[in-house]
């Protein structure tokens, strides 16, 4: 069962603060205290206590957190087919629909008394799995009821509660320089095209790039480009090493492969060998 979930309750352990990253979970995650920015898709968030995150995990994300701060949370990372039987059986598969239909929803809650009812179920789902209750066939029915009544917990939460304020200032221009390079990471990028194309100062899209997110513009850039590699090598086994780099908004094939090795521990051709023989 733990392949289709993970939880985590009331954690204070720092993340990695040069990972932006995904999975193929969907995600509820919840900020308890301290300090955190949250990049996703094309928006950043300074998270409050109280807020919940629901994502679609295919999305690249990524807390940043302050040196020296706080950063206490809980999150649920679970598969949808561990909870559709259940859904379909209680007929509240629309659940789920917040997961499919954006690549995230904030739900920024307050003190609001549902929120402690959501924080008391991640609180059994975490006892739950770490338990040992010998029966296992009832612990995973156990496991998936829990999940169900948060997800209808959550979602009675974003019904009662009003979106929250379109982000400003700071956080706008660091949403608008992540859209661009979602969307263009596959050719030519410098911070001078990001300031020209955005009508910014160049010296200004860096510092506040760094300052929000924790790491640099050409950092993000090449996570994209990364990715979007892995991707294909995953999933086009017709293309080229070179036509993928190319594609993937490389320099040039012997860059790609230099790279892609220092992240990955791998060449791009072992590393396709590698996913591939895991659907063999």
């Amino acid at each position: 069962m733990k392949e289709l979930f993970s939880v985590e309750y009331r954690t204070s352990s720092k993340p990695d603060q040069q990972h932006m990253h995904s999975h193929d979970a969907f995600e509820i995650y919840m900020f308890h205290h301290g300090k955190c920015r949250y990049a996703i898709h094309y928006e950043c968030y300074e998270l409050a206590p109280g807020d919940i995150l629901l994502m679609n995990g295919l999305t690249l994300h990524k807390a940043n957190v302050p040196s020296g701060c706080e950063y206490v949370r809980s999150h649920l990372h679970f598969s949808p087919e561990l909870v559709k039987d259940m859904l379909d059986t209680i007929q509240a598969k629309e659940v789920l629909e917040a997961f499919g239909s954006r690549s995230h929803y904030l739900i920024r809650t307050g003190d609001d008394i549902g929120l402690h009812r959501v924080e008391e179920i991640l609180k059994k789902i975490h006892e739950l799995n770490r338990s040992e209750e010998p029966d296992a066939k009832n612990r995973i029915w156990e496991m998936k009821l829990l999940i169900g009544q948060l997800l209808v917990n959550v979602n009675g939460l974003m019904e009662k509660i009003s979106p929250p304020l379109k982000s400003r200032g700071k956080t706008n221009h660091v949403e608008r320089i992540i859209n661009y390079v979602q969307t263009h990471f596959h050719e030519p990028i410098t911070i001078g095209l990001l300031a020209n194309k955005l009508s910014l100062n160049k010296s200004y899209v860096s510092h506040v790039f760094k300052e929000i997110t924790g790491f640099t513009v050409m950092e993000y850039v090449m996570i994209c480009r990364l990715k979007h590699a892995k991707y294909l090598l995953e999933n086009d086994g017709d293309k080229t090493i070179k036509q993928i780099a190319y594609e993937s908004g490389f320099e040039n094939p012997a860059h790609f492969s230099r790279y892609f090795k220092l992240k990955e521990s791998l060449s791009p051709k072992e590393y396709r060998k590698q996913q591939l023989s895991f659907y063999q």
